[in-house]
């Protein structure tokens, strides 16, 4: 790394200030899925002290203080939440050198904040995270639309930390890539909710595993020395995206039915699979160009 490109102090102090938050946002958040689905915060408190101390002194077998714990949602809620959480935000201190000007190359000084687009884009993360914990537990009315509202607030953050970026000339490297990320995470996250959840067929976790496999085949590629070119743009990518969005969103309704989601669902991901084959063609040189 040279030293126009080199990490600021600041910048770092305002990451740990960002993991900060982002874990007291998740304990709180823990404690107020305690007090709604577990009944008492305090006891569940006491009783996870409780376990520990006994599990260390080796009166109760440390398996079934971890079994007793997971009978309560919050438990059970909270282990994804932190490991998505702990994923994206160790994704953007490694990628923290980015925090320059889109389109720069490596001599341009790093911004010494991350600056509020970015700061959107980690709080749309910090959703998605929330998200994740719901794939652990049971649908009931009081909870049933929160997974709607974190998947739909995200997506509507999707398009406010662009814009914000836009007219702020804040544009990044790095927010292009926290961006990617996230919305990757978020079309595993959200899938796999809906499915568990039985508000969307199981097959169409297909696009879960689709940019994984692109990714996968590219991979491959290299590592077999044949080339890879660049990806050209394209113009139903990002409308495609945002349409998987849309019904994603819809289908995490608790009211609407699967039946209904389900056609929808099959002709989006059938777009979305043929997009991603036609991209992988185009990378491997079989097919040259992209017209749309």
């Amino acid at each position: 790394m040279t030293d126009a490109t080199a990490v600021p102090t600041t910048l770092r102090r305002e990451w740990a200030a960002v993991v900060a938050a982002m874990a007291f946002l998740t304990v709180g958040s823990a404690w107020l899925l305690a007090l709604t689905i577990d009944g008492d915060g305090a006891f569940l408190l006491g009783l996870l002290a409780d376990l520990f101390g006994l599990s260390t002194r080796g009166i109760v077998d440390l398996a079934d203080a971890v079994g007793i714990a997971a009978g309560f949602a919050s438990v059970r809620w909270l282990p994804p939440v932190a490991a998505v959480l702990a994923f994206q935000l160790w994704f953007a201190y490694r990628h923290l050198d980015a925090n320059r000007p889109g389109g720069a190359d490596g001599g341009v000084a790093v911004y010494r904040s991350l600056g509020l687009p970015n700061l959107v884009t980690l709080g749309r993360g910090a959703l998605l995270a929330a998200l994740a914990g719901f794939a652990t537990l049971t649908p009931r009315p009081e909870i049933a639309w929160l997974p709607a509202v974190l998947y739909g607030t995200a997506c509507g953050m999707d398009l406010l930390d662009g814009f914000l970026a836009r007219r702020t000339e804040r544009t990044t490297l790095l927010g292009a890539k926290l961006d990617m990320a996230i919305d990757t995470t978020g079309f595993v996250v959200a899938p796999v909710v809906g499915v568990l959840w039985n508000q969307l067929p199981v097959w169409y976790l297909s696009l879960s595993a689709a940019r994984y496999l692109f990714k996968l085949g590219c991979w491959l590629r290299r590592r077999r020395g044949k080339p890879v070119a660049d990806l050209p743009p394209s113009l139903v990518r990002r409308p495609l995206a945002g349409t998987q969005m849309a019904v994603i969103t819809v289908a995490l309704v608790p009211i609407v039915p699967l039946s209904t989601v389900s056609p929808l669902a099959a002709v989006v991901l059938a777009a979305s699979l043929s997009v991603f084959a036609r991209d992988y063609l185009v990378v491997a040189g079989i097919h040259r160009t992209i017209d749309v």
